[in-house]
């Protein structure tokens, strides 16, 4: 079943909106209710953040909610505004490619994220081998691709991540790049749009990526980060916050809950 000119067009859209230098900036909303106020900002696209919407429905991130609880999350925010919505679909949850195509389709979504860290079994928490996730891309482009659905693909790149969060500090990034850049390219040359290096952020690492990688570059807004115009300077193509405005909401509110009782 070919996709609808309307979903067609979103994706064609969202595709043009990669432009390096004048970043795709997505604050990821995590329901209808954000999303449109996104929308109401004036951001021309709407991005989930997987960690935000789990929680929203009760479960933890990392594929802790079902997928068709995710995707219906999802579907309900694509009914909700007239923008095109990509949505983080993790590490697809699971599903064979052509199975994963036609979800996301039937969801109405045009673009999603795919990370290579898998969260299944005894792999749990470990890299993905570049070339069978690689291979995973391609059929994923290519199970859309058969059905007519231009779906734009922003594969995450995980190399950064487990040090990240281990509390590795600055200078240490330097050295991930080879093999960042070694699966980035691997992802573009299987059909990926755009590639994601999550938690990437020192400046020259940075610089260094965006060199030597064969298409537009996704960055983590994190507070350490460089600025947007620092960012847009170094050829940033889209700019996405992840989860960290659904935690700022969820702190506020739990401040605003503890001055009730005062």
């Amino acid at each position: 079943m070919a996709s609808s000119p309307d979903l067609q067009s979103q994706c064609d859209l969202l595709r043009s909106l990669h432009r390096p230098g004048a970043p795709l900036l997505l604050p990821n909303a995590w329901d209808v209710a954000t999303a449109r106020a996104v929308v109401a900002a004036g951001f021309p696209v709407v991005a989930t953040t997987s960690g935000g919407v789990a929680a929203t429905l009760g479960y933890e991130d990392q594929e802790g909610a079902p997928a068709c609880e995710m995707l219906a999350a999802a579907a309900r925010i694509v009914r909700g505004v007239e923008v095109p919505v990509t949505v983080d679909a993790e590490a697809g949850y699971g599903m064979p490619p052509a199975e994963l195509a036609a979800a996301l389709r039937t969801t109405g979504v045009a673009g999603c994220n795919l990370e290579d860290t898998d969260h299944a079994g005894d792999t749990a928490g470990r890299l993905r081998d570049p070339g069978r996730h690689a291979d995973w891309l391609r059929a994923v482009r290519q199970a859309a691709s058969a059905d007519g659905y231009p779906l734009v693909i922003n594969a995450r790149v995980d190399v950064f991540l487990g040090p990240f969060l281990a509390g590795a500090g600055p200078g240490t990034q330097e050295g991930l790049v080879p093999e960042a850049v070694r699966r980035a390219n691997a992802y573009l040359e299987a059909g990926a749009d755009c590639v994601y290096p999550i938690l990437l952020w020192e400046a020259d690492a940075l610089r260094r990526f965006i060199s030597e990688v064969n298409g537009p570059v996704n960055v983590a807004r994190l507070p350490q980060a460089p600025s947007l115009a620092e960012l847009a300077a170094a050829g940033v193509a889209r700019v996405s916050w992840g989860t960290f405005l659904h935690r700022d909401a969820m702190a506020r509110f739990a401040e605003q809950l503890a001055s009730l009782q005062k």
